[in-house]
This record gives C-alpha cells, sequence and structure tokens, in this order.
C-alpha cells in the first residue's frame, strides 16, 4: 500500500484504548493490508510525533443471530495497530482543549 493516507481508518474508542493513552499507547483501525512500517509512517506524517513500537492484531468479527428470520450474520473482520509513542510525544485526540 502506497497511499499513507488510507491506512488510518479511525481511532478506536473504548476504556482499553483510553486507559493505554496514560503510558503513551494508542489504538487505531487502520486497513487490513497495512504493515507496521506503514502503520509507523502514517502515523509520524499525520500527527508529526515519533514511534517507538507498532503492535498489530487481526480481530475476526462475531457471528450475531437474528432472531426473527432465524439466520446467522457476521460483523466485519478488523485490523488494529497499538502505537506506542517515543516517551514526552502525545496525540491530542480527544483531550479537551
Amino acid at each position: 500500500m502506497t497511499d499513507l493516507t488510507k491506512v488510518l481508518l479511525r481511532p478506536v474508542v473504548s476504556e482499553k484504548s483510553y486507559a493505554l493513552m496514560q503510558d503513551g499507547a494508542y489504538v487505531f483501525v487502520v486497513a487490513p493490508d497495512a504493515t507496521r512500517a506503514e502503520v509507523r509512517r502514517a502515523v509520524e506524517d499525520v500527527f508529526g510525533v515519533r514511534v517507538r513500537k507498532v503492535n498489530t492484531l487481526n480481530r475476526k468479527g462475531k457471528l450475531r443471530r437474528n432472531r426473527k428470520a432465524n439466520t446467522l450474520g457476521q460483523r466485519p473482520s478488523t485490523k488494529r495497530a497499538v502505537v506506542t509513542l517515543v516517551d514526552g510525544d502525545r496525540i491530542d485526540l480527544f483531550e479537551k482543549s
């Protein structure tokens, strides 16, 4: 993937991701074919910070049951990246101004 603007899809908003922000780690939903190096470059270019480490994980979509039609559906699978920044750098995603 050469276009870095399509690597980061959205930040993850959850209790766990907010707890990780205290340690300088941020969680993003990324494109399924994005590599760690591409995620690193995208975060550094978009937010102007230095990245220390990138961990990626693939999450399989949950099966959901439709009670009326008695059928099974599936939520979409996603790829997430946990980006740890160098000490002293921050991303002001959800901070109050």
